[in-house]
């Protein structure tokens, strides 16, 4: 209650009021809500409750995350959750060495946050232990299922106690990975906050179409206005990440990029320059779009429209998280508009466009009987420094 307090968390959202309960009672959860509900602190303070009434030397709780920036988020709430407590924890994944987290294995870390695969890696070795786990929980399910990850989870599952308590969490739950959930869970409570997978009531949703060649040159003009002081920016591959990252650097914004070909030390550094305020652009790929958390984060951008419409509401839900409000924007070039008709089919709505002076699109499917704009009347924001 005390680190609570210190991070000014007082009240619960939907999925902690309901979850919370259930898995302070040690049953198994199979929990679904929207991205940025709380699920971090919904499976992590039951847990970390129930480690201060066990003995200490051996871990005892084991979370399975899909990407480094998920697991490394996952270790720093509960690290401060636990600031006023014994309990320890460690995140183990890849792009780092491995040393330290040999460490944290021989010395029977309370609680491991981990992917996959780095996590196999340890457990091909003597040191690597989980016969103490007593708390499995799988965060992102879905998205650790989509990345292929089920026979690894099969094999780490296949390494701790069958008597334990099973903690399923994620923002959508296919029934591809029913298969999966039967195995490892044991009568769960189901808890279904994400029926549909919609971005959460505080997004405004604003779609420009534009040319794919002109996409830089509207990203700097909307840029112009300094209400937007912090975007992350979602491109389709890596080479396009770098590309307009070089572009918007040259255009005198301060720019940093993250995706799969970077070092850990350099997302690492990426995004704590982001979080820092240091770089007003974040170019990002699909790797980040569930695993990264930016406090007051106002906007987010679809700079490539996402193949995959549940794509689309994980990268949207960077903003507007834990009830705030944030703007989503998506520029929609002619080969796209399928695209964009599949996720508007998905959640349930037509997005509003607007156009900026010199760059609108004319094709009819996304054409709107409004006048064009300049682009320094295109939104009140709704954020705070």
């Amino acid at each position: 209650m005390r680190g609570l307090d210190t991070l000014n968390l007082s009240t619960p959202t939907e999925i902690q009021r309901r979850a919370i309960p259930e898995a302070l009672a040690g049953r198994d959860l199979l929990a679904s809500a929207m991205t940025g509900s709380g699920k971090t602190a919904a499976f992590g303070l039951p847990v970390l409750n129930a480690l201060l009434r066990r003995p200490r030397g051996a871990t005892r709780a084991l979370i399975i995350a899909p990407t480094r920036e998920l697991a490394g988020q996952i270790r720093d709430h509960l690290v401060a959750f636990a600031a006023h407590t014994p309990l320890r924890v460690a995140a183990v994944y890849g792009g780092v060495g491995m040393g330290g987290q040999e460490r944290a294995f021989k010395n029977g870390v309370d609680v491991i946050v981990a992917t996959p695969g780095r996590l196999l890696d340890h457990l091909g070795r003597s040191y690597a232990k989980l016969d103490a786990v007593e708390h499995l929980v799988l965060d992102e399910a879905d998205r650790m299922f989509d990345m292929g990850f089920l026979p690894a989870i099969r094999r780490i599952v296949a390494r701790v106690p069958k008597t334990r308590q099973t903690l399923c969490f994620s923002a959508t739950m296919p029934a591809a990975i029913a298969p999966l959930i039967s195995e490892i869970l044991v009568k769960p409570v189901r808890i279904e906050l994400a029926v549909k997978a919609v971005p959460a009531s505080g997004i405004t949703q604003i779609v420009y179409p534009v040319s794919q060649e002109r996409k830089t040159d509207l990203l700097v003009e909307l840029l112009k206005d300094q209400h937007i002081y912090r975007i992350i920016a979602f491109t389709r591959t890596k080479s396009r990440a770098n590309r307009l990252a070089k572009q918007l650097a040259a255009n005198d914004i301060a720019t940093e990029r993250i995706h799969g070909d970077r070092t850990q030390a350099q997302r690492s550094r990426a995004l704590s320059g982001f979080k820092e305020g240091r770089y007003r652009v974040l170019v990002a790929t699909d790797i980040v779009a569930r695993g990264i958390d930016v406090a007051e984060l106002g906007h987010v951008l679809n700079f490539d429209v996402p193949g995959a419409p549940e794509d689309y509401v994980h990268r949207v839900g960077r903003t507007a998280r834990a009830e705030r409000t944030g703007d989503a924007i998506t520029f929609v070039a002619p080969a796209e508009e399928q695209s964009l008709r599949d996720i508007e089919r998905t959640i349930g709505k037509r997005l509003e466009r607007r156009r900026v002076v010199g760059f609108t699109e004319t094709r009819a499917v996304l054409s709107e009987p409004a006048p064009a704009r300049p682009v320094r009347r295109w939104a009140k924001v709704r954020t705070s420094r």
